[in-house]
């Protein structure tokens, strides 16, 4: 069955970073802006992640997104061709101070996770490429974001158990004897963390079966460090035992935390759960690590198991992701730069990227190419 597309075909931007007001008719197809460093590229493709449930590919505070100095609040406004037709979708924050971001879908207020339902967006940035050498925490961030394109409700199992282990860290440090009111909590933590950790487990598999074997981009192999997402690693495409697995799984790390309480009331923190799991890449070809490879070789491997999420969420959800490559272009070579557009034309995804020249796109055929200029503070789009 032919995967239906989803593109964006009308981008508008008000009061968002640098940009007073834009508005962008692409009909679907590809988006390829150039311009100088700090113009607003970025900007374009920030805007677009937050089509998704989160904050976006910088992780940016909804209030460090208004244009300031007007500081009159943010709107992203975008018409998406969707598996449920076309829809008109509108993030926005009201005021310069404002905290909180809307979702507006057809009219009707719609919380973030309905974005995770209707679009998946996969994205890589310059912030990423030291994703191997950083610290374990980005890494997980990285995979819970892969997970989220095919668990929608990922996000809020993550936010249940981080709420849960706050509690109980607070307590753990203030000495609270209350028993009942810990087992509460870990039991919280439990249910959410084996949710987690199975998510992960069937997310990182189908990311595996979805690597392209050969080709211009590296395969790696790729493991969860973690304890608990170790026992949903062989049973991942086995419903009936990952149900099974997720309750064993939730019991034990329930016990596990009731056991672990006077050592982590010694640490005042939490130390066992998926909190602290880590996700492990080696470049296959070499059986090297990832953290030992040279800069461009990991750079590759991003690229690689980017291109390995959109096609296992195609072929998930019968849809296919939306890509926002920021300045990729630039750090490859003609022949995987050519490889890359086939990639992406193969997949059919709508591409938004970022770079510094209109010559790093002459590849990426049926793309909109825009120039991006910045004037007085104020970015602005124009057709070369």
């Amino acid at each position: 069955m032919t995967p239906v597309r989803v593109a964006i075909n009308r981008l508008e931007l008000r009061h968002f970073r640098s940009y007073r007001t834009t508005d962008l008719t692409v009909d679907g197809g590809s988006v390829a802006l150039f311009g100088a460093n700090g113009a607003g590229k970025t900007n374009i493709l920030e805007a677009v992640s937050l089509l998704s449930p989160g904050r976006g590919l910088r992780r940016a505070a909804t209030d460090e997104l208004v244009r300031r100095p007007e500081a009159l609040g943010w709107k992203v406004y975008a018409e998406v061709d969707t598996a449920e037709g076309t829809v008109d979708i509108t993030t926005a924050a009201e005021g310069a101070e404002s905290t909180r971001r809307s979702v507006v879908i057809d009219d009707k207020t719609a919380p973030q996770s309905a974005l995770g339902r209707m679009i998946r967006i996969v994205w890589l940035t310059p912030a990423m490429d030291r994703l191997w050498m950083e610290a374990a925490s980005d890494r997980r961030r990285f995979l819970d974001r892969m997970t989220l394109g095919f668990d929608p409700a990922h996000g809020d199992t993550v936010l249940a158990y981080e709420k849960a282990m706050r509690d109980r860290n607070r307590l753990l440090k203030e000495g609270t004897r209350d028993d009942a009111w810990m087992s509460a909590l870990e039991g919280q933590m439990a249910r959410a963390g084996a949710r987690m950790a199975r998510a992960r487990a069937e997310a990182l598999a189908r990311l595996v079966a979805a690597q392209s074997e050969g080709g211009a981009f590296p395969k790696a192999d790729l493991t969860i460090d973690g304890p608990l997402e170790a026992q949903f690693g062989e049973i991942a495409e086995d419903a009936d035992a990952l149900d099974a697995a997720e309750g064993e799984a939730a019991a034990g790390l329930a016990q596990d935390l009731a056991d672990a309480r006077p050592r982590d009331a010694a640490a005042g923190r939490t130390l066992t759960g998926p909190h602290r799991s880590d996700l492990e890449a080696v470049y296959a070809a070499k059986s090297m690590p990832a953290r030992a490879c040279s800069t461009g070789e990991q750079k590759a491997l991003l690229i690689s198991l980017c291109l390995a999420n959109a096609r296992a969420l195609t072929a998930r959800t019968g849809t296919t992701p939306l890509l926002l490559l920021d300045e990729v272009a630039a750090h490859l070579d003609d022949n995987r730069r050519r490889a890359l557009y086939e990639e992406i034309t193969a997949l059919g995804c709508q591409a938004w990227m970022t770079g510094t020249g209109p010559e790093l796109f002459e590849g990426l055929t049926d793309a909109h190419r825009l120039a991006v200029t910045e004037s007085g503070g104020v970015s602005a789009l124009e057709a070369p």
